[in-house]
């Protein structure tokens, strides 16, 4: 067992230091080629040399998620079994006892590793990523809080019946101007609340300048229930809604998304999805189509390591007398393959021409099955 395990430390140290090259070559070349062609939009929105810093620490990790770290893997595990096979380590290992798949363990752990932090950039940080990017481009040129006012919002929670017009929305304190909200009650009454501004804190909407009116079942005319004359202009009233600020966030990006962004790659997390689904009984079906495919594809995208390892493993590994580098350019190949793929997959599901589940699913059900049968014949 000490030795499996020695055995192991050896095989993931060949592995990682290849890999840290990659890693920083890639993020180094994509900066430098990225900088190049953004340096004068950075210059005509006045950014400084921090602001730029902060632009690639929000907008790397989504290149991580989606290229960078099944890329880099692919290679430097090619490049660590190249070695291991030139200089017939693998048929010492496998002469021993060891197994393939037991030689395989350090890497199908690398690539759930790798694809667990897949999971946690898509789901954590790429959906506020896209916003933050425009913040820090565009804060240099607009007035203190003008940049962060939306135009006017009319946003519907289908499931409570309840319908919000939003004259503008601060998206960085998540304060409302303006905002009339609509509801329908279950005894069949209605009630409009219409203030001038409105403020969510301690799970609860304060609005200031409040006036609200109720329309009783069966009548056709609202009786207002506040006070309206022109002495009471601070009237406040605290309303429990379940809508927060970061559901009017999510709102306006699902509204915002088209499908042809959705297309290029995941835009949304699996939070947001669910939650907007739960909102909206009556959904478009092309629009439902584009959301479950989004929803499937991060089911699915943490696979690509593990699916990128079972492509590397039979080229690579294989022993006796072969040409290595043909190994290697085939599994790059078919690795780049996948890819491509994997983005005509998730852009035929988005456009409803495959269902969300295949659309997701295809491309690591083709790729590490194929993966998986050649290995079973590495001799």
């Amino acid at each position: 067992m000490a030795k499996v395990r020695l055995l192991d430390r050896y095989l993931l140290r060949e592995l990682l230091v290849p890999l840290g090259y990659c890693l920083c070559g890639f993020l180094v070349f994509y900066v430098s080629f990225d900088l190049i062609f953004q340096i004068n939009r950075f210059q005509d929105n006045r950014l400084q040399f921090l602001d730029i810093i902060e632009y690639y620490v929000v907008t790397l990790p989504e290149l991580l998620a989606e290229q960078v770290l099944p890329v880099s893997l692919l290679l430097a595990l090619l490049y660590a079994l190249t070695n291991h096979s030139r200089y017939h380590e693998l048929t010492a290992m496998r002469a021993a006892g060891v197994g393939l798949w037991r030689i395989a363990v350090p890497y199908l752990a690398m690539g759930a590793f790798f694809g667990l932090i897949v999971w946690l950039i898509s789901e954590f940080w790429l959906p506020s990523a896209g916003e933050h990017a425009r913040v820090i481009m565009e804060r240099r040129l607009a007035l203190p809080g003008q940049m962060d006012l939306t135009p006017q919002l009319v946003l519907n929670n289908e499931t409570a019946h309840r319908k919000w017009i939003i004259g503008h929305f601060n998206t960085r304190t998540g304060e409302l101007l303006d905002p009339k909200i609509t509801e329908d009650m279950k005894d069949g009454s209605s009630r409009v609340i219409d203030a001038h501004r409105g403020v969510y804190r301690e799970g609860e909407w304060i609005f200031s300048e409040a006036h609200v009116a109720i329309r009783p079942a069966q009548e056709q005319v609202y009786i207002s229930t506040w006070p309206t004359n022109a002495a009471v202009t601070n009237a406040t009233l605290n309303v429990l809604l379940p809508e927060t600020p970061a559901w009017i966030k999510s709102e306006i990006k699902i509204n915002n998304l088209s499908a042809t962004d959705a297309a290029k790659g995941l835009r949304l997390s699996v939070r947001e999805i669910h939650d907007y689904l739960r909102l909206h009984e009556q959904i478009d079906p092309r629009k439902k189509a584009m959301l479950l495919t989004q929803w499937q594809g991060n089911l699915a995208a943490p696979f690509t390591c593990l699916v990128v390892v079972l492509i590397a493993l039979p080229f690579a590994a294989r022993t006796g007398r072969h040409n290595v580098f043909v190994g290697v350019a085939a599994s790059i190949f078919i690795c780049f393959g996948y890819f491509i793929l994997q983005r005509i997959s998730l852009g035929l599901g988005v456009a409803g021409y495959l269902p969300p589940v295949l659309a997701a699913w295809l491309p690591n059900i083709v790729s590490g099955g194929a993966g998986l049968v050649l290995l079973s014949r590495v001799r």
